[in-house]
């Protein structure tokens, strides 16, 4: 009789302790897919909820239909301007990514943004910045033709640009070569990334670069497809 109670006492501690293994899982589930325990605000949001942002004090949270992750992305400063938050499909394959467009600086002569593809995994999709494509894509030179006139030429993926820039005679022209990085304003159209980067000769913006991206599905990456040269017209 002794035998079969201490037989039963083990066997109620295993169903007991399996118990609290389960409820101790469920829970560590629930919170690796909640950011409500994190102290975090929510900043931006997609039209139908799909992808909520939060800002938190190190970089980000990004949720997308309640799955969690977090990003080390430039922290959204205090600009004025809210994340914008997209639900679409940018990878044509019939499923949708999110889209994050956050603004990271903004002043005189100053207008940056960043823009962020991930997909439903949480993976974040390459998008070549600036940095990438002026030193792959972009060659430019300038030189002063008379006391008024800057001459720039260069070339922008394969394709040949030639303009007159009028300045002020006094300018001294400090550099051979654009400049870029003061303004770099991201954008959607018809479902593709779009960035307009403008060029500048200290301390002036002489050419905005328009700038189409299209998705290589070998690379599994955003690649640079057209790039067109605008002159800034005074």
């Amino acid at each position: 009789m002794k035998k079969e109670i201490g037989t039963l006492l083990l066997l109620s501690t295993v169903i007991f302790s399996g118990c609290q293994s389960d409820q101790k899982e469920e829970r560590v589930s629930k919170e690796t897919h909640s950011p409500t325990h994190i102290d975090t605000t929510l900043i931006g949001t997609s039209d139908n909820q799909e992808v909520r942002l939060y800002k938190k004090g190190d970089g980000v949270k990004l949720e997308i239909n309640g799955h969690v992750k977090d990003f080390n992305w430039n922290n959204p400063s205090d600009t004025g301007t809210e994340p914008q938050v997209f639900y679409i499909d940018m990878t044509e394959d019939g499923k949708e990514e999110a889209v994050i467009i956050i603004q990271t600086g903004r002043g005189t002569g100053l207008d940056n943004y960043d823009i962020h593809i991930v997909d439903q995994d949480l993976q974040e999709i390459k998008v070549p910045y600036y940095e990438e494509i002026v030193a792959q894509h972009i060659e430019s030179n300038v030189v002063k033709k008379d006391h008024e006139t800057l001459t720039i030429t260069g070339r922008a993926l394969g394709k040949e640009y030639h303009f007159d820039y009028h300045v002020d005679p006094e300018l001294e022209l400090q550099q051979d070569e654009l400049g870029f990085g003061g303004i770099t304003i991201y954008y959607l159209e018809n479902q593709k990334i779009q960035l307009t980067l403008a060029a500048s000769v200290f301390p002036i913006y002489v050419a905005d670069f328009h700038i189409t991206y299209k998705y290589n599905h070998t690379k599994n990456e955003f690649m640079i497809d057209q790039i067109e040269v605008a002159p800034i017209q005074l």
